[in-house]
């Protein structure tokens, strides 16, 4: 049983799905951005960003470049870094528990762990992926 499941968590059709499934929400997100470009620019907008237009493009190139490194793994760690950043930056900037009353606290709380372990597992493929070279 341990050697057909190392075959399969072994194989490079799993990386890269394993890449391409941990991606998938910066990929969503960002062709998304770029879509409707208009609703992008208003959440930056509510977030305070500005200009709220470069900012729509800025996350959308961020989100895209970093998942395509990532999935071609061509300079994983840097897709993995660009997306990690990323990803802690919302945090002060949209999930922001720590001034909000309740229930939003917890529920941005609940929010904000699951943003540190998307970042623990960008820290896991670009450990990875330099460990398969």
């Amino acid at each position: 049983m341990t050697s057909l499941i190392e075959s399969i968590t072994g194989s490079s059709v799993f990386g890269f799905v394993a890449r391409l499934v941990l991606t998938s929400m910066f990929w969503l997100s960002g062709i998304a951005k770029l879509a409707d470009f208009n609703a992008g620019v208003g959440e930056m907008v509510h977030f305070g960003l500005e200009p709220p237009a470069l900012f729509n493009i800025a996350t959308a190139i961020t989100q895209i470049v970093g998942s395509a490194l990532i999935v071609a793994n061509r300079w994983t760690w840097l897709g993995a870094g660009m997306l990690a950043v990323f990803t802690a930056l919302t945090i002060p900037i949209a999930h922001s528990f720590w001034t909000m009353q309740e229930p939003m606290r917890t529920i941005e709380f609940h929010i904000v762990m699951e943003h540190i372990t998307v970042i623990g597992a960008l820290m896991v493929v670009a450990w990875k992926s330099a460990a398969a070279r």
